[in-house]
This record gives structure tokens, C-alpha cells and sequence, in this order.
């Protein structure tokens, strides 16, 4: 057999000549395509015609298949042209802007001989200029043309005035109705037909398949829950027929996924914009400036030296020439994959296999009805497509802090073997309505938690508690410590069942980003929700505590920590015996600096108050120096300064010693933060 491709289509509502192709098979997707196929019987030499609207156009290019299923070979495919308006119109010799007055239309048209009706008379003459004079208080917008009558006389004429306005020149006036027809023309809908011609002088059977836009088709449930018995789930789906033609007898499948799908602008003429070439001989040529040169360069051809012509630099090849060894360089390199293309096309296979159960199609799944269905055009249907029993569970779910009830609940297993597509539930409990939910796709196999009502029977209260633990982990490293605790948060659920029958209640507590569930392990997680489970007696209340921990993470420069906080980091009980040891060396040491600072400072104050004091004696001395009768007040303060002055030094001389010993233990308490790893 011999199959065509056009590229592209889903096939949406597409009418061709009754008696010619016939809806045979329909496939709806998820994602607002549809696929349709069509087969029929034709005479000989009789071609196949199809005519689709013109916004399917891109889509049936994108996706069309032939097929020619008696070994005929498909010898083309016609369709109407649709060529873009700003191209159709750069053809004519003038424009119409939106809202432009006929006087700049015809002032296009200068030289142009034209014939407007005024009152009772004709005046004819050639264009001029026209112009749109302004309204004042006085005078009435006006639209002016300016015309050269045959006489030689220019006469300027109201065309507000004119009842009528025509070209003299016939083949003008017929290009104004072309460029009025073109506008027209692109706004209209009209349907565009494709042909399909084959060889052979004996009838044939032609089967297309293309794709085109259409209505998702849409999926409802009804879970049918049974105490005594297993639960049902009814499906139904709704299909929606568009088209402009019925579709009697077809073979339907529903698909449930979402294929990748796009509209690429394949109907419409494409232009490219070309370069401009120049031939390098046409140029006038170009001064030259050489420069100096600053020694002899030797080599051979192709190094540095290569491409400079007598000291100064090669020209460089013509552009055309240029262009031409980079078009050569390109088709090279692009051939082999062009020869790939072709091969791997020479394989695809285009025709599509009908199914006549459910099946999994890759991340798809597809519903396909065993009897043929009618839906008229214009026409809705709901088709039931799954009526099995399926495992429910009936318990209740609390989701909503805001809320002081659960919701009833039903845990359902899909074990129908079906994809079972998303939709709303109609829930039924005791051949009574329940209440309704929503579900998201469903994998054979999988479970799914719907709430469908409130319960009122059902009480939950919350309270929180929030703490910081001690330091849990110390660690020590290039002189830092590391330090790792956490804060504690606890939620507890208090749960009061008032009725007088079991339940079983699900609650759903949030994720929060690096907080984790310490106690209890939760029975299920999602990706923003814990689940625990709670055994509810009859009127019976209990209490689910959720305690989660977010760690928290310290570090410290051990030589900027004081020893009595080094000292409760010793204390710590995550430390080993080895680590305590350690830590509480650097402890000491730290504090036998802190010792030796204090001592250094009172001695340092010491110095100070006895230099003051000394200021104070000199000053003294100075003024009784000039007083007659005070030499011997004089002589007791001198002793008194050398007194001091002895003690000073030997101050200093103490001073001087602490702050080496505070310098030698810093150097050893630095090599043993050097050391100590924990």
C-alpha cells in the first residue's frame, strides 16, 4: 500500500461532500485535538475532496495521512491557496488605512483621471492633491480634491458633495473592487477543499486520517458505596460533536493524557527576506595606507608572514566569492543529516491501528467502545465507558485547620485495571446521595483520598507548644565550635466523636520546609502533608500529639568565648570523655588569661592613680617653691615623689612581667586550638 503524508492536522469539525469520505473513526484527546478518519470508495479517476475551515488548515498540513488501500498510488494533494493580505495588497497602487478619508485615498492616485457626479453635472479631470480641511465654528468639516479639468482650468470640489466618485480608467477601477474583495475575503470563514487524486483506471479505497481542534472530551463518576456488598464506580464520559456533520456509526476512543500539541503556520504563504549581493568588480577601489617596516618576517606560506603581500596585509576574497565558499562549507557539512532525514522518513508508517478495549498507550490511556456510536452535529452524549467494583474504604479526613469538623472520606483502589481519568464523583451511601469530590487521574493500581461531605459528628480542637532543647552535638575544628540543638514544636490534636459508632480518622498535618516529624511516624506522606490515623471509639475522645523538631545550627570562634560560657559547654552530657578533656583544657586556659587581664588592669589603674598623684606633688612643690618660710613643706613633698617614683618602677617591672606570661599562655592555648579535633 501507498501512503501520502501532509504534514499535520486534528481533525475538528470538518464537512466534505456527503457521498465522497465518510467519518469513520473518531479519537478525542484531553488536549483540545481530535483524530478523524475517513474511508470510501471511489470511481475511477475520481478524485477524493475534503474541505475543512480554513483556521483547520494548519492543523490537517501538520497531520494528514493517505491511503490508498487497494495498492493504487497516490499521485497529489490540492488545496486552496492562501496567500497573506499584506502581500496580496502591495499589488495594487493604493492603500485604505482604517478610518481614512477618500481624499488621502485619492491623493495617492495623483495623475489619475476620475469623474465625480455633482448635482446635475459630471466634472472630470485629473488628481491633483486632496486634503481634509478642518471644521470651524462657522463651516463644516470638508474633504477637497483638487482636479486639472481638459480645458487647463484647476478646480477644487467639495467631495462631501459628489454623489458619485469613479475611476476613468477601467483596468483601475476593476483593481479598487479586487482590493475591496481581497479585505473582504479575510475576514470571511469560508470552508477550503482539498483534493486527493490517484492512478489507475479502477475504482479504489481512499482512507485519510488528520487531526484538527475539538472540545476535550470530559469524564464524570458515580461511587456507589455498600456495606454488605463491594462499592461499584460507574464512569460516563461526555463527548461533544462540533462538527458540521453527523457522525453516524463510528468507531470511538476517548484518550486520557495530554500529548504534546501545537499550531505551526503551515497554510499560509511564507516569504523570507533575502540579502542583497554585490559583485565585488562593481566597487570603485578603496585607498590604501602601508605602513613602515620594522623588520624582515621569513616563513613559509600559510604562517604569519603568508598573508601579507610586499609588507602589507592580503586583501580579502570578494564577498560573492566569500558567500560561495561558505554555502559550499554548509551543504558539506548538512548533507549526511538531510540523507538521514530522507531514510528515517522512509519507514513511518501511517496508518493507525483501531483498538477495540482498553489499553495503555505509553503515559496514555485509551477508552475504546466496542459497539459503533452516533452523535448527531451540534450534538452532545454521555457513553458509559466503566461500570466495575472497586475497594473503598469509608473513614474521615481533616485537612482544613480553619475548620473544627472532619469530612467524610473514602479511601478508593483503583483495582478496575483502568487508567481511571480525572473528574467529579457523585457519591451515594445507602442508596441515598452522599455528597460530591473531585479526583485527579487515577493509575491501575493506585489509591486516592475523596471527601465528599462534613462531618458534624466530629470535633477536633488543636493546641501548640514550642520549646528549645539543649545543645545536642558539640564539635570542634580550626578553632571553631560547632554547636547543634533544635527547636521542638508540639501539635496536639484533641479528637471528641460524639456519635455511637466507630470511626476511623485520617488527619493531614502540613509539611513545613526543614522541620521534621519527630514522634509519631506518620502512616502515609504527600508532598505537603503528613497522614496519621486514629481508632475513634464511640463516643469517645483521643488525643494525637505531633511533635517535630527544627534543627538549629551555631558557630563560634573559641577565642572570642569567655571561659564560664566554655564551662557550660563542658558540662554538656553529648560530650565524650576525651572531647570534656579537651574542652575544658582550653576552659582553664582561658581562664588563667581572664585572671592575668584582671591583674594587669588593676595594675595599669595603679600606675595611673600614682602618675596623677605625682602631677599633683610637682604642682605643689612648684607654687611653695616661690613661697619664703615653706622649704621644709617643699623638702617633705620632694621625699614624698622620690618615694613614689621608686614604687612606680617596680610597678612597671611587674606590669611588664604579667603581660609576658599573658602572651606566653596565649601562644600555648593557640597551638592547642591548633590541635584539639572533636
Amino acid at each position: 500500500m501507498n501512503h501520502v503524508h501532509v504534514c499535520g492536522l486534528v481533525l475538528a469539525a470538518t464537512s466534505l461532500a456527503a457521498a465522497e469520505l465518510p467519518v469513520r473513526q473518531v479519537i478525542l484527546f484531553k488536549h483540545g485535538i481530535g483524530y478523524f478518519e475517513r474511508s470510501g470508495e471511489l470511481a475511477a479517476g475520481e478524485a477524493a475532496r475534503l474541505e475543512f475551515k480554513a483556521s483547520e488548515m494548519d492543523d490537517v498540513l501538520k497531520s494528514l495521512t493517505v491511503e490508498d488501500a487497494t495498492g493504487g498510488k497516490i499521485t497529489g494533494i490540492h488545496y486552496d491557496s492562501s496567500e497573506p493580505l499584506a502581500v496580496k495588497l502591495q499589488r495594487f497602487p493604493f492603500a485604505i488605512g482604517e478610518k481614512q478619508p477618500l481624499c488621502d485615498i485619492l491623493d495617492r492616485l495623483k495623475g489619475e483621471r476620475i469623474e465625480l457626479g455633482l448635482g446635475g453635472e459630471t466634472v472630470a479631470g485629473s488628481i491633483v492633491s486632496g486634503r481634509v480641511l478642518a471644521a470651524t465654528r462657522d463651516r463644516a468639516e470638508e474633504q477637497q480634491l483638487t482636479l486639472l479639468l481638459e480645458n487647463g482650468e484647476l478646480r477644487t470640489v467639495n467631495l462631501l458633495a459628489a454623489g458619485s466618485v469613479r475611476f476613468s480608467r477601467a483596468e483601475l477601477q476593476r483593481q479598487l473592487g479586487e482590493y475591496l474583495s481581497a479585505l473582504s475575503q479575510s475576514r470571511s470563514r469560508e470552508k477550503r477543499a482539498l483534493s486527493i487524486d490517484s492512478s489507475g483506471n479502477r475504482s479504489r479505497r481512499i482512507v485519510a486520517g488528520y487531526v484538527v481542534p475539538m472540545p476535550v472530551w470530559k469524564s464524570s463518576y458515580r461511587l456507589i458505596l455498600n456495606d454488605s456488598a463491594a462499592s461499584v464506580l460507574e464512569g460516563w464520559a461526555i463527548v461533544d460533536n462540533t462538527t458540521e456533520e453527523d457522525w453516524n456509526g463510528v468507531r470511538l476512543a476517548l484518550v486520557s493524557g495530554k500529548p504534546i500539541s501545537f499550531v505551526s503556520g503551515l497554510y499560509e504563504p511564507r516569504y523570507v527576506r533575502r540579502p542583497v549581493a554585490e559583485i565585488a568588480e562593481a566597487r570603485a577601489a578603496e585607498p590604501e595606507v602601508h605602513e613602515g617596516a620594522v623588520g624582515v618576517v621569513g616563513g613559509v606560506p600559510g604562517g604569519v608572514a603568508a598573508g601579507m603581500i610586499g609588507g602589507k596585509l592580503a586583501p580579502a576574497p570578494p564577498p560573492a566569492q566569500e558567500a560561495a565558499r561558505r554555502a559550499e562549507t554548509l551543504e558539506a557539512v548538512a548533507a549526511p543529516a538531510e540523507y538521514r532525514r530522507e531514510s528515517a522518513r522512509a519507514d513511518v508508517s501511517s496508518a493507525v491501528a483501531a483498538t477495540a478495549e482498553a489499553r495503555e498507550l505509553g503515559e496514555l490511556f485509551e477508552y475504546s467502545f466496542a459497539e459503533p456510536v452516533t452523535v448527531g452535529k451540534g450534538k452532545s452524549a454521555m457513553l458509559p465507558f466503566l461500570q466495575q467494583g472497586i475497594g473503598a474504604r469509608k473513614l474521615l479526613i481533616y485537612a482544613d485547620p480553619s475548620s473544627a469538623h472532619p469530612r467524610n472520606a473514602v479511601e478508593i483502589t483503583n483495582a478496575t485495571g483502568k487508567t481511571l481519568d480525572g473528574g467529579p464523583i457523585t457519591v451515594y451511601d445507602g442508596n441515598a446521595y452522599a455528597g460530591e469530590a473531585l479526583v485527579e487521574t487515577v493509575k491501575a493500581g493506585d489509591k486516592r483520598l475523596i471527601s465528599y461531605a462534613v462531618d458534624l459528628g466530629t470535633r477536633i480542637t488543636t493546641k501548640l507548644d514550642s520549646r528549645v532543647e539543649d545543645v545536642r552535638e558539640l564539635h570542634f575544628r580550626q578553632g571553631v565550635l560547632l554547636t547543634r540543638s533544635a527547636r521542638v514544636e508540639t501539635k496536639t490534636y484533641t479528637v471528641r466523636n460524639t456519635e455511637q459508632k466507630s470511626k476511623t480518622l485520617v488527619i493531614e498535618h502540613p509539611v513545613r520546609p526543614q522541620y521534621k516529624v519527630a514522634n509519631p511516624k506518620p502512616v502515609e506522606t504527600t508532598t505537603s502533608a503528613y497522614r496519621f490515623e486514629i481508632k475513634l471509639g464511640p463516643a469517645s475522645t483521643e488525643t494525637l500529639p505531633v511533635t517535630e523538631e527544627f534543627p538549629l545550627e551555631q558557630s563560634f570562634a573559641v577565642a572570642n568565648l569567655t571561659p564560664d560560657v566554655l564551662f557550660s559547654y563542658v558540662r554538656n552530657k553529648s560530650l565524650s570523655e576525651s572531647a570534656r578533656k579537651q574542652l575544658e583544657q582550653v576552659a582553664q586556659s582561658k581562664r588563667k588569661i581572664a585572671e592575668l587581664d584582671g591583674q594587669i588592669n588593676q595594675r595599669t589603674q595603679e600606675i595611673n592613680e600614682l602618675s596623677q598623684d605625682q602631677g599633683r606633688l610637682r604642682q605643689n612643690i612648684e607654687s611653695l617653691s616661690r613661697v619664703s618660710g615653706q622649704q621644709e613643706q617643699v623638702q617633705a613633698y620632694a621625699r614624698q615623689l622620690a618615694q613614689q617614683e621608686t614604687r612606680l618602677a617596680a610597678m612597671r617591672d611587674d606590669l611588664a612581667q604579667l603581660r609576658k606570661q599573658r602572651i606566653a599562655l596565649e601562644s600555648e592555648l593557640k597551638s592547642a586550638i591548633e590541635k584539639i579535633e572533636f
